[in-house]
């Protein structure tokens, strides 16, 4: 009737609503990610990092929570429900993170400004004049970002908020080396140039590009430096515990919860990690034993273990002495695993992917991959970055993990499949927990041991019947020490935060009880320094992905499907691991299919 009071929304318009604001503002606070998701709304601006931004975005979260729970949560169908617990869980998360004000610690040598930024040329697209005239724009939006860090550094050295001092000792001289203005006069020697490259002398954004870079940019870099090395890096502290610093132990008990999806305290994983390293150790002799190392048999116990790694380490017979010799045996690794992949996979992403070499000015300082994901839609593929900075660093041996784990079908399936799931929430695709990418990753190495080989049952792979792409018992022994590298943050990890270990101990530990090169050893312990609880994530996801899989061999029996099984764990995008838990569990109920 006229004039009568509209119908009440119903409790899934109510959560609709509630996901699509969600959407919307994470995409107007990311800007950069915003442009690789192929969204141009916001390709001309840089993520406001200014306290006043952050106080807005966490009092949205605040107001969109209490709306989330007024929402009859029982009203809604199962899909809904679990957009609910994924959106709640999301604002919680981001709100207990405030008292820490992570915002004020914006960077360290491997993830800071001077890294990131002169890679995004490459990383949204650039198909359109309007796209480039955006990213000049972003350069020219460069100063005030950087401006903006300095308010939030300074904001932490008044709260006693600082990061270890050898986290950001070396960010100075990245942000001096991109300060340096002979640069900004030779395009073809600046990575903020590669978008523009090709266009002719005079043209105006190139010009404009210029000018930004050889003035503003340069000069906002130099004020970077200046300040870490002046003001900011003098005060760090030379502690390197996380419940060392300001916040205490609170800050590492919160950063294992968000970055493992887990309740596991710190002693719970260092006690889980110490058990893995024995397992693995023991399962590495037997490869030792399966080699042609010529002390085999003249050796025992920790003796030959460290005589085997320090072959591994020196012999030239497993380095490359060409960087585009690494990059193709990468290719070459790739291209063996693409072949494989429908047995495992009953959905195949439809973007594909490349292998490149790490920027120079980055790799110094970097881990020895990493995977920058691509969209469908904005037609960026994604790439698997390579290490190629110090060969012999990069031994042969590691390069089928490192690829199975970073390409496919590690995180190029994984997350370009959840970009193009259908039928999900948006927001389902922009969720990730890292117990859950990195689980992945580090299963997908283990998937190896089936690829060019039978597939097996979990029982089969723990008696260590696997072999597969892992054949060469040098490439296995690299499975192995990947493995167990990953088990070894467990008890580093750990053993830095909550127990008081030194970086040298640290070292010391990982170098005993693995084939990683010693550059890689200090690299990774830094990270771990930098970037509290994020390397337990892997170890963990990944047990629980085989946990799950052995008990749906079991139950399922010969009706246990592979492909099924991956669907399963990839078929719903990014999942804490309890609402993982559930969803295997209630696809082995329902028959595996």
């Amino acid at each position: 009737a006229a004039g009568s009071a509209a119908a009440p929304a119903s409790a899934a318009d109510r959560l609709k609503a509630l996901l699509d604001e969600h959407v919307e503002q994470r995409l107007r606070d990311d800007p950069e990610s915003a442009s690789t998701r192929g969204d141009r709304r916001y390709n001309a601006l840089l993520r406001d990092e200014s306290p006043e931004a952050y106080a807005a975005r966490r009092a949205a979260h605040r107001d969109r929570l209490e709306r989330l729970k007024a929402i009859d949560v029982a009203a809604l169908n199962e899909a809904d429900r679990l957009n609910a617990a994924l959106l709640r869980g999301e604002l919680e998360r981001s709100l207990a993170w405030e008292r820490f004000s992570p915002e004020q610690i914006p960077m360290d040598d491997r993830r800071g400004p001077a890294v990131w930024l002169p890679q995004l040329g490459s990383r949204v697209p650039m198909s359109t004049e309007q796209d480039r005239a955006d990213y000049v724009s972003r350069l020219e939006a460069i100063p005030a970002y950087l401006d903006q860090l300095i308010v939030q550094m300074r904001a932490g050295l008044a709260a006693g908020r600082v990061p270890p001092k050898v986290t950001v000792t070396r960010v100075a001289e990245q942000a001096r080396e991109h300060a340096k203005m002979q640069i900004w006069g030779r395009s073809d020697l600046s990575a903020f140039f590669e978008p523009l490259k090709g266009r002719p002398d005079g043209d105006a954004l190139k010009e404009r590009a210029r000018a930004a870079l050889k003035g503003p940019v340069a000069e906002a870099f130099g004020r970077l430096a200046d300040f870490l090395e002046k003001e900011y890096v003098p005060a760090c502290r030379d502690t390197i515990g996380a419940s060392q610093g300001v916040d205490g132990p609170a800050l590492y008990e919160l950063a294992l919860r968000d970055q493992t999806t887990t309740n596991l305290s710190a002693d719970e994983i260092h006690a889980i990690g110490l058990k893995e390293v024995a397992r693995i150790r023991g399962q590495m002799f037997r490869v030792i034993a399966r080699s042609d190392f010529p002390k085999k048999d003249a050796l025992k116990g920790d003796e030959l273990f460290a005589a085997f790694t320090e072959y591994l380490r020196t012999d030239p017979r497993f380095y490359y002495t060409s960087a585009d010799d690494l990059l193709n045996g990468y290719r070459a690794i790739a291209k063996r695993a693409d072949a494989e992949l429908p047995r495992f996979f009953r959905l195949l992403p439809r973007n594909p992917y490349g292998v490149r070499a790490m920027p120079e000015f980055a790799a110094p300082t970097s881990p020895t991959a990493y995977y920058y994901s691509g969209s469908l839609k904005s037609g960026v593929a994604g790439f698997f970055i390579a290490n190629t900075y110090r060969l012999d660093q990069r031994p042969k041996y590691e390069m089928i993990p490192l690829t199975l784990h970073e390409a496919m079908p590690g995180h190029h399936l994984e997350r370009a499949l959840t970009e193009e799931l259908e039928g999900l929430h948006p927001l389902r695709s922009m969720l990730s927990f890292t117990g859950f990418v990195e689980g992945w990753g580090l299963y997908s190495e283990r998937l190896g041991l089936e690829m060019e080989g039978p597939i097996l049952t979990e029982k089969q792979l723990d008696d260590g019947l696997g072999l597969g792409m892992y054949a060469d018992p040098y490439d296995d022994f690299g499975r192995l020490s990947f493995e167990m590298w990953r088990a070894l943050r467990l008890v580093v990890d750990t053993g830095i935060h909550a127990k008081g270990w030194t970086r040298e101990r640290a070292i010391e530990y990982m170098a005993a009880n693995s084939a990683l090169t010693r550059v890689n050893i200090e690299r990774e312990v830094d990270r771990y320094i930098a970037w509290p609880g994020q390397a337990c994530a892997y170890k963990l996801g990944e047990l629980k992905i085989r946990e799950m899989r052995a008990r749906a061999e079991e139950r399922l029996g010969a009706k246990f499907d592979i492909r099924a099984f991956h669907d399963a764990i990839l078929g719903a995008g990014p999942l804490p691991q309890d609402v993982l838990e559930t969803r295997v569990n209630e696809w082995i109920a329902g028959g595996g299919k």
